[in-house]
């Protein structure tokens, strides 16, 4: 009876590890937005990995406390400092922002794998680091922007949707607003002041106007800022304007699921070891299945080009 009651046990932590719980709310703001990684790439063995590694791990626990925070990890006289942010959405819960951040630096290894600058922003948080030192410094860089196919021309959704954007212009680093059908919010990062904000959204603002018009819904993401907007019903399906973008994500969801089969092959033996479960030989079909995605990772590098 024991035995039975233990191997009852062990498959329910094997189920439970195979299906966590998530809440809508933190599946949604760990949607892929966009990532950036530079050309230049560390030594997995050197110096400047050894300073990054407790910088991630820090952003990630600090994700637990706060929505935003700052780090540095490294001597500057050595070369090799790391430094790197996080932030959250300020609507989401404790709970869903360190979920978001552990997904961003999760995916942020794997896309930017040994760049020495990466940045990687989800629907609910943002996650960047560099060996050089961003933090503090004013920075209007366009890094992401996409519009909605779905237009309109009717007098009606410009003037709701300008008095959207004209008050997303007066936040301090979180606000939403809406006008009859069309809504919208921006954020600023946590670091920037209430004067440097607003300069920072009247970027992004004229950005959502001249690149995408009469859009029903747009997003522009500065290197500090966002807005976005959307029209009832429009949120979002979009056209980006940058295919690079679509190599990442398809990339992290690639490797993810080849993460994930690795991993319950790897458990399942695991628990056949230690819990003594009467299990069959695992299927030849199941352990084939990792090396499979791998050959379609590499087909899809082959053919990204």
């Amino acid at each position: 009876m024991f035995l039975n009651k233990l191997h009852i046990s062990c498959l329910f932590f094997f189920l439970t590890l195979l299906f966590p719980h998530s809440t809508k709310q933190s599946a949604k703001a760990a949607s892929f937005i966009y990532s950036g990684c530079s050309p230049s790439k560390y030594d997995p063995n050197g110096p400047f990995q050894n300073n990054l590694t407790p910088l991630l791990t820090s952003i990630v626990s600090g994700a637990a406390q706060a929505s935003y925070n700052s780090y540095k990890s490294g001597d500057d006289s050595s070369g090799a400092a790391a430094y790197g942010l996080y932030q959250c959405r300020n609507d989401l819960s404790s709970d869903d922002c360190s979920n978001c951040v552990q997904s961003a630096v999760s995916q942020l290894n794997l896309v930017c794998a040994d760049s020495l600058a990466a940045s990687l922003q989800l629907e609910g948080c943002f996650v960047r680091y560099s060996n050089e030192d961003f933090l503090g410094k004013s920075d209007t860089t366009m890094a992401y922007r996409k519009c909605s196919t779905s237009r309109s021309d009717d007098a009606e959704f410009f003037r709701r949707r300008d008095d959207v954007l004209a008050d997303l212009q007066n936040g301090v680093s979180y606000r939403t607003s809406s006008s009859g059908t069309v809504q919208g919010y921006a954020q600023c990062l946590g670091d920037l002041g209430a004067a440097d904000c607003s300069a920072c959204l009247a970027q992004a603002v004229g950005q959502l106007k001249n690149a995408c018009g009469s859009a029903l819904a747009a997003d522009v993401y500065l290197a500090q800022c966002y807005a976005r907007y959307w029209a009832s019903g429009q949120y979002f399906r979009s056209s980006a304007d940058y295919s690079d973008d679509d190599i990442g994500r398809t990339v992290a969801i690639i490797v993810g699921i080849l993460a994930g089969l690795a991993l319950i092959v790897v458990f399942i033996s695991f628990l056949r070891k230690t819990c003594k479960f009467s299990l069959s030989p695992l299927p030849l079909s199941l352990l084939s299945l990792p090396i499979r995605f791998s050959s379609l990772i590499n087909y899809f590098f082959l053919h990204a080009g």
